[in-house]
């Protein structure tokens, strides 16, 4: 590849950029209006204007994206996660106009879309599913129908959905319409696709999920699990790998059905097969993600594996490096999603100017960032900032780890859920591996946050004063990441003899 424009931003963007510059290519990155001084833009070899604030004028913008590829001579695209990741039209978009989509074929991502196909493709070979409709319903009387066929509890879902959205938990034949028209109109206003269909409600189950690679030559590998089970509002925020559910004998067998499912598939480059697993052991297809994972990071402490080298090579054309017996998983490793948002008022995004940021350092932690002190946090997208990962030689090990590394970052300015995240890792249920989805419901729905601490208000004192004392930018300037040590030293000459 002679160089990769990116289309994403914030930390995935960045992620993928330092990918690029290890292996050699060259990299662009494109960013709206709001982005003009993003950590990805700054980073990047090249970075070109696509549009403004709005995610359907820039990010989401194909002919824009297609527009900028051509102007910096781009001839692949990576996606990132989310915005246009798993858009299979763009993908053809992409092969239509001889660009390389760092990504499965647009074929394979427009199967996997399909909820309900998808479903159908698993039944076909036999890969275990959550009992449920393979069409949606030709009328509510059929919803009916098929509801008391499994029976209550069952769960509404968009077929074209994703992240949780257009879901809906039905308890009872009375709640069932409603259920329905409410995930209609959310699946048509989100996917653009109003088709719904239910399954049963498996109750407490686990997230679980495992990372695939596929080549284009035949070769299909996992690189085993991701426990995902600690979910707000069906979103993940902590994740981890190995899941303290899964021994060695249901490893392999949930490893050898990933890679079941992803070669029904045709599927190529890496993705993610998502599975529940049940707390009698049974496990049921989900779906295939179809991209890099936010939580793919925990995965490369695990097993050695740079995932997005292997996304490029694998788009490259070159063959998989290692077969299923080469890979292994080595120590314990957790990641914790660092969001923009208040966890003392319902969770809603904060947005503001970072006015201080310290990032925790030591043996086994990793943070992957999209941040830098004095960047200002928009409005208008995810309000995910960076996810911080630890590694260590046991579970317990990588908890303490994770702890203290929480301790040790700051950010000030806006809202974050460090507090909350350090209070999950801290759970009595968490320590003894209690990680089913309902964690969130059961042991943290009467988190309080604690007051803050000494040096917090000391940090937040020094981050003000430093604030009031930097000199604003000139118009369109992009602001170096943070102040260097001389601007902090005040009034200083280099004397003969050393002198000052």
């Amino acid at each position: 590849m002679k160089k990769i424009l990116i289309v994403n931003r914030g930390e995935i963007a960045v992620r993928v950029v330092r990918a690029c510059r290890d292996m050699g290519i060259p990299s662009a990155v494109v960013y709206s209006d709001a982005d003009r001084a993003s950590l990805h833009v700054l980073e990047a070899d090249e970075a070109v204007r696509i549009g403004p604030a709005p995610a359907l004028e820039s990010y989401l913008n194909i002919d824009a994206v297609i527009a900028a590829a051509r102007e910096v001579g781009a001839d692949a695209i990576h996606p990132g996660y989310g915005f246009l990741a798993e858009n299979w039209r763009f993908a053809k978009r992409c092969e239509d106009e001889g660009l390389t989509f760092i990504g499965p074929t647009s074929d394979a991502l427009q199967l996997v879309a399909d909820k309900i196909r998808s479903r159908e493709t698993m039944l076909a070979q036999d890969v275990p599913i959550i009992p449920g409709m393979l069409s949606s319903g030709a009328d509510m009387d059929e919803y009916h129908a098929k509801a008391a066929e499994m029976g209550y509890p069952v769960l509404v879902k968009a077929s074209a959905g994703g992240g949780g959205k257009g879901m809906q938990i039905v308890r009872e034949k009375e709640a069932l319409e409603a259920a329905i028209e409410a995930s209609s109109r959310v699946a048509a206003s989100a996917f653009g696709d109003d088709t719904v269909y239910i399954e049963k409600l498996i109750e407490r189950p686990r997230h679980v999920e495992f990372q695939v690679l596929a080549d284009t030559h035949g070769n299909c590998v996992h690189l085993f699990e991701r426990e995902c089970s600690i979910q707000r509002r069906h979103q993940k925020i902590v994740e981890e790998s190995p899941s303290p559910a899964v021994d060695n004998e249901l490893r392999a067998k949930m490893g050898a059905t990933a890679v079941l499912a992803a070669r029904a598939c045709g599927y190529t480059n890496a993705g993610t097969v998502e599975f529940l697993l049940d707390e009698d052991g049974s496990f049921y297809f989900l779906e295939v993600n179809a991209r890099i994972q936010v939580e793919h990071p925990v995965t490369e402490m695990v097993t050695g594996v740079d995932l997005v080298r292997q996304q490029i090579l694998i788009a490259s054309g070159e063959k998989l490096e290692f077969t299923q017996g080469d890979l292994s998983q080595t120590g314990h490793a957790i990641e914790c999603r660092i969001y923009a948002e208040d966890p003392r008022n319902n969770f809603l995004p904060s947005s503001g100017k970072i006015t201080l940021f310290r990032e925790p350092q030591g043996p086994g932690v990793r943070h992957d960032c999209g941040i830098y002190e004095g960047w200002e946090v928009p409005v208008h997208y995810d309000p995910i900032l960076s996810k911080l990962i630890v590694h260590a030689e046991d579970r317990d090990a990588a908890r303490a780890r994770m702890k203290r590394a929480l301790e040790d970052m700051s950010i000030l300015g806006i809202a974050t859920c460090l507090e909350y995240l350090w209070a999950i890792i801290d759970n009595e249920a968490y320590a003894a591996g209690e990680t089913q989805t309902d964690f969130i419901e059961r042991h943290m729905s009467d988190w309080a946050s604690g007051t803050a601490s000494e040096e917090t208000e000391h940090l937040a004192l020094i981050a003000a004063a430093l604030s009031l004392s930097t000199e604003s930018g000139t118009d369109g300037a992009v602001r170096a990441r943070t102040p260097s040590p001389w601007d902090t030293l005040g009034s200083w000459r280099i004397g003969a003899g050393g002198g000052r």
